[in-house]
Order: structure tokens, then C-alpha cells, then sequence
């Protein structure tokens, strides 16, 4: 059994703690109803709220959408007060640029293209919303007037920017190519900036907008005749101021020579300087027209749109490019009337004039590459029509050489070089300055055949520009060998027209070293190998056969002193009347007979000292000689009583009258 005293202690413990969990229960059922009271206050205060929010929703709602309605009203009003502002300006652009219009786009080109831009808006204003509306006439009337002023203007501004190019401009950018280092780079600058901009402007509103393509031809008009003018200048700055002062080139441009010296084309027979002027001008005129063409080029692509640019180009340079092939066409014509004369010479012309245009034949194609077949088709049309009368020429040239008359008052009388070897020679050296252009022309007209050209196996693996070049080189060495063949068949004709057989040989001999001599110093003689390789040689060999020719003219005097007939004087023996009257005829044929060759002799002529020194040895020796051992033989035989009747000339003095031959001054 558990204790009274514990049981009471227990049941106490047991009593409080119930007393606590009863006010813990009443504390917490306050708090409940409390929180119950605070709950139905917060209900009430929202139905409330809820209630008047309702109300005021009911009451904004309308006023919100009545200010929107009104805020859409508003802005539909502004839009169409602006829209209505935007209309009337369109009535109001004729007036408002009238005075921009009238005066023009001078000076002002934005501000003109502004109003320009309002009136053509105003245009397509009226076309849409009111076409019958007299204001679209008007509008109209003034874009046309603004439109034919900007054209107006395009016209002024080129007409009075366009000058020709100076000529000394002009040849100091040709000089860059050629022969000239220039230190500064030459621009030629064909309008000023400023100006250019505004073309280039005024170009492309009439492009766009303008819907007129007139423009372009008063571009190729205008620039067309400066160009032909800045050449036709160049040609007249050469006939003035080439012969005089020989300065082409600016002053203001530094310039530094080549060590290279200009090679100078060789004089014609006949040729002068005036004409020499002629053929440099319309070089350099070509040379020109390229670099000034291209400078066109380069302009027009920025005014003119892409797709007609090649055409407007094509019709930009008609006018110059005709004006070059027309002089160069009256070259040709002149070649082919002093052909008619047989002034075989005038070809010559045509060398350097040919030679620079094939030289610039690629340049050019290239220039006028995308212009009309008729425009490319020009320069080579003019080189085939000059190299057709300089291959015609050529071959008629040959042919005169074979066929020049024997006329015995046009034979020189001392024997000397004929003018018709001079000519001949001189002909074949110009050739050789211009040898490919020479092959090249002979080539065009397919004159192998006429020459025998062989082909050389070699060359079928080459290529076909050195092909053409050798092929070119040997069908001109031939020419010049056929030449030459022809000038020996005539000089030997000619030869004959001499009575005196001497004469005749110093006459070819003379000839001979003259062709030979030329061949060599020009260099001719390289050329003339290609295909006759023993043509030196052969010409030694006729001038030697010449000489010796020339020598038996003495045979008539030196057999006076030949052992014919000398008596044979024994010790002691007198020689007869009649030994001693051969000797006395001995001598006197000599004398006489050496009296009369010197006499006619004299007067002959050997140009080449070198030749007449070799000559005149020889001949000093054999006749010395046989003199001197014809006076050793009759020293012992008493055969006159007078000998220096007959014994006239000492050895010493007959080498005196031979040293005297072939010298008209002595």
C-alpha cells in the first residue's frame, strides 16, 4: 500500500496542474472569441470596401473610355491638319520655288535639287489624288523648266571647264613611257574637283530622275572636240616650235635624260626637215590620242551610267581617232604617188610611222576595247594599207635597181661610186633600223615564195613569235641579197657603157668597195648572211678580180720593157741600126705609153684612200721593177747619141707619176 502522505502529495501535485490547464483553456477560449470579434470587424470593413470599389469601377469606366475616345478624336484631328498642312503645301510649291527655279542652279546645286525634289513630289501628288487639277499642269510646267535649267547648266559647266590639254602636258606624260624619267608623276586633270562633283551630281538626278539620256550626247560633243583640239594642238606646238628651239617638254616638269641617247631615224635621200617634224608629230599624236583617250575613259565612267558608257566613249572619240586615220591614210597616199614617180624613197616615211603603231597596237585595242567593231577595226586597217604600199615600194624598188637605164651622160667620168649604188645603199640602211618592221611588211603579203625562203626544220618546235621573227629576218635578208643581186647585174651593164676597159673596172671596183664597205659599217652585212653566207667573201673576190682588170691597162706599158727582141751585145760587139732602133722604140713606148696613162689616169677616182694606196703600190712595184730591170739591161748598149731623149724618166719619177694617179687635186 502506498503511504496516506505520498497519496495526498500526489493528488495535490495532480490538482495544480489541472488548475493550470483550466486557465490555459479559459485563456485560450478568450483569445478565440477575441480573434472571432476581429474576423467578423475585417469582414465587414471588406464587404464594405468591396461594395464601394464596385461603385466606383461603375462610375470611371465610362469617363475612361469617354477620354480615350477623346484622346483618338484629337490625334485623328492632328493627323489631318498635318495631312491638310502637307496637301496645301503642294499648292503652294510652285510659289515657293520660283524664284530658286528661275535663277537658276548656278552656284547652288543642293539647295536647287532640293526644290527640284518638292515639285517633283507635287507632280506625283496630283498624278495620284487630283490628275484634271490645273496644278498638276503647273508643277509639271516647273519640273520641266527645272529639268531643262540643270541641263542648261550640265552644258555651261562643261563648255566653259573643258579646255584642251596644253602640249607640253600632253608630251610630258607621253615622255613617262618613253625615253624621258620623269621624277613627278604627270596628271592630267580634265576638270577641277569642285566642278566634276556638281557634273557627276547633275548627271545622276537626269539619270534618275530626269528620264533624259540627251545629256549624254552633249557629253561626247563637248569632250569630243576638246580632245580633237588638245591633239590638232600638239601637232601645231611641234610644226613651231620643233625645228626652232627644239624644247618639248615643260620646264616645270623635272626631267632626267637616259644615258641611252634617242636614235634618231636616218635621213631619206631627199628627206627634210619639215618632213621629218610631219613624221614625229603624228607619232607623238598617236601616243597622244591613247593617253588622252584613256583619261577620257576614266572621266566619262563617272558621269555616265555603266550601261552606256562604251557607246558614249565610241562616239566620244570618232572625231579624233577619223581625223588620225584620215592623215594617216593621206600618208599612205603620198607613198603611193611618189611610188607612181618612182620616188621609191618615200616609203621610208612610213618605217617609224608603222613601226610605232604596231608597237602600240596592243595599247590602243585595249583602249578601245567594247567600242563598234567599225571603231576597232580602224588602226589595223591603216596598218594593212601601209604595210601593203611599203611591201609594194619595196618591190619596186628592187625592180628599178635591176632595171635603172645605162645613160652614158649620167655615168660619172672618174669612175667613181654611182648614184645609183649610194641611193641603193642608202635605201637598204634604212631598212635596217626598222629590220622587223621591214620583215613584218614583206611578210604580210606573203612574198616568201618570191624569195626562196627555206624553212628551217628547228623552228617547228618554237614558238610562233620567234617563228615569225626568224621567218621575218631571213625573207628581208633575201630582199636585201635580191637587191643587191640587181644593183650587181646593173652596175655590170653600166660598166659597159666605158669605152676604156680600165675605166670600167675602177668604175665596178669602186662600186664593189662601196657596197661592201656600207654593208659593214651599218652592220648590213649581218643580216645579208642570214641567208648568203659567203656574200662577203664574194664581194673580195670581185673587187680583186676588179683590180686585176684595172692592171693589165699597164700590160700596154710594161711590155715595152720585156726581154722581146732585146739584142744580145757580146764583148767588144756594136749594136746594128736596126737593134739599136728596137731599143729606141722600147723606150719610146714606154714614155709615151706612160705619159698617156698617167695623163688619163689622173683624172679617175678612188674615193676609199685605203684602196687607192693598196693601188697604187702595186702598180708602183710591177712597173718600177720591170723599169728598172729594162734600164740595168740596156746600161752597157751605146744606142743613141742623144739618151736622154729616150732615157726621160728616172725609176724614182715613175713611181712619182704613179703616186699622182687617181687624185684630180695633185
Amino acid at each position: 500500500m502506498i503511504p496516506t502522505e505520498d497519496a495526498s502529495a500526489r493528488k495535490r501535485e495532480i490538482e495544480e496542474k489541472l488548475k493550470q490547464e483550466q486557465e490555459t483553456l479559459s485563456f485560450v477560449r478568450e483569445n478565440l472569441e477575441k480573434s472571432d470579434q476581429l474576423t467578423k470587424g475585417m469582414v465587414s470593413i471588406l464587404s464594405s470596401f468591396e461594395s464601394r470599389l464596385m461603385q466606383l469601377e461603375n462610375s470611371i469606366i465610362p469617363v475612361h473610355k469617354q477620354t480615350e475616345n477623346l484622346q483618338r478624336l484629337q490625334e485623328n484631328v492632328d493627323k489631318t491638319l498635318l495631312c491638310m498642312d502637307h496637301v496645301i503645301s503642294y499648292y503652294h510649291v510652285a510659289k515657293d520655288t520660283d524664284r530658286i527655279i528661275r535663277e537658276g542652279p548656278t552656284g547652288r546645286l543642293d539647295e536647287y535639287l532640293s526644290c527640284i525634289a518638292k515639285i517633283q513630289k507635287a507632280v506625283e501628288y496630283f498624278q495620284d489624288n487630283n490628275p484634271d487639277s490645273p496644278e498638276l499642269n503647273t508643277v509639271k510646267a516647273r519640273f520641266e523648266k527645272g529639268k531643262e535649267l540643270l541641263e542648261a547648266e550640265f552644258r555651261s559647266l562643261l563648255n566653259r571647264y573643258s579646255k584642251p590639254v596644253p602640249p607640253i602636258l600632253i608630251l610630258d606624260c607621253i615622255s613617262m613611257d618613253e625615253e624621258v624619267e620623269v621624277q613627278e608623276e604627270v596628271v592630267l586633270e580634265h576638270l577641277p574637283e569642285t566642278v566634276l562633283q556638281d557634273i557627276i551630281c547633275i548627271a545622276g538626278w537626269l539619270t534618275d530622275y530626269g528620264r533624259n539620256q540627251d545629256f549624254m550626247n552633249v557629253y561626247f560633243q563637248i569632250r569630243s572636240t576638246q580632245l580633237d583640239r588638245s591633239i590638232k594642238g600638239l601637232k601645231d606646238h611641234f610644226r613651231k616650235n620643233s625645228a626652232s628651239s627644239g624644247i618639248l617638254y615643260s620646264p616645270a616638269v623635272q626631267t632626267k635624260r637616259k644615258d641611252t641617247p634617242t636614235k634618231k631615224t636616218p635621213k631619206r635621200p631627199g628627206k627634210d626637215d619639215a618632213l621629218d617634224v610631219e613624221i614625229d608629230s603624228y607619232i607623238h599624236c598617236i601616243s597622244a590620242f591613247v593617253r588622252l583617250a584613256q583619261g577620257e575613259y576614266a572621266l566619262l565612267t563617272e558621269v555616265i551610267p555603266e550601261h552606256h558608257q562604251k557607246k558614249t566613249f565610241d562616239s566620244l572619240i570618232q572625231e579624233a581617232l577619223d581625223n588620225l586615220m584620215l592623215e594617216g591614210d593621206n600618208i599612205v597616199s603620198a607613198a603611193r604617188r611618189a611610188i607612181m614617180r618612182h620616188d621609191y624613197s618615200a616609203v621610208l616615211t612610213i618605217f617609224p610611222i608603222l613601226r610605232h603603231l604596231k608597237m602600240n597596237k596592243s595599247e590602243f585595242d585595249s583602249t578601245l576595247q567594247g567600242t563598234a567593231a567599225s571603231t576597232k577595226n580602224k588602226l589595223p586597217a591603216l596598218i594593212a594599207s601601209m604595210e601593203t604600199i611599203g611591201a609594194k615600194a619595196l618591190e619596186e624598188f628592187a625592180d628599178s635597181i635591176k632595171n635603172d637605164p645605162d645613160k652614158e651622160y649620167n655615168m660619172p667620168k672618174d669612175g667613181t661610186v654611182h648614184e645609183l649604188t649610194s641611193n641603193a645603199i642608202l635605201f637598204l640602211q634604212q631598212l635596217l633600223d626598222f629590220h622587223e618592221t621591214a620583215g613584218a611588211m614583206l611578210a604580210s603579203q606573203v612574198l616568201g615564195d618570191t624569195y626562196n625562203i627555206p624553212l628551217d626544220p628547228r623552228e617547228s618546235s618554237s614558238s610562233s613569235s620567234s617563228y615569225t621573227s626568224d621567218f621575218n629576218k631571213r625573207l628581208l635578208s633575201s630582199y636585201i641579197c635580191k637587191v643587191l643581186g640587181n644593183l650587181q647585174l646593173n652596175l655590170l651593164s653600166k660598166s659597159k657603157v666605158y669605152e676604156d676597159q680600165a675605166l670600167s673596172a675602177i668604175f665596178l671596183h669602186n662600186n664593189y668597195n662601196y657596197i661592201l664597205k656600207s654593208l659593214e659599217k651599218s652592220d648590213l652585212i649581218q643580216l645579208v648572211t642570214v641567208t648568203q653566207k659567203r656574200a662577203e667573201m664574194s664581194y673580195r673576190e670581185l673587187i680583186e678580180q676588179q683590180i686585176g682588170m684595172y692592171q693589165r691597162s699597164w700590160l700596154k706599158v710594161t711590155e715595152n720593157l720585156t726581154d722581146r727582141n732585146i739584142p744580145v751585145l757580146l764583148p767588144g760587139s756594136k749594136l746594128k741600126d736596126k737593134e739599136r732602133q728596137v731599143i729606141k722604140d722600147k723606150f719610146k713606148g714606154f714614155n709615151d705609153g706612160l705619159e698617156e696613162l698617167c695623163k688619163i689616169q689622173k683624172g679617175w677616182a678612188i674615193p676609199d684612200k685605203e684602196q687607192r694606196d693598196f693601188i697604187r703600190h702595186a702598180q708602183k712595184k710591177v712597173v718600177s721593177d720591170a723599169y728598172r730591170a729594162f734600164l740595168h739591161r740596156c746600161a752597157n748598149m751605146s744606142f743613141t747619141k742623144n739618151p736622154e731623149k729616150y732615157h726621160k724618166y728616172r725609176p724614182e719619177e715613175v713611181e712619182e707619176m704613179i703616186e699622182k694617179l687617181f687624185d684630180t687635186s695633185a
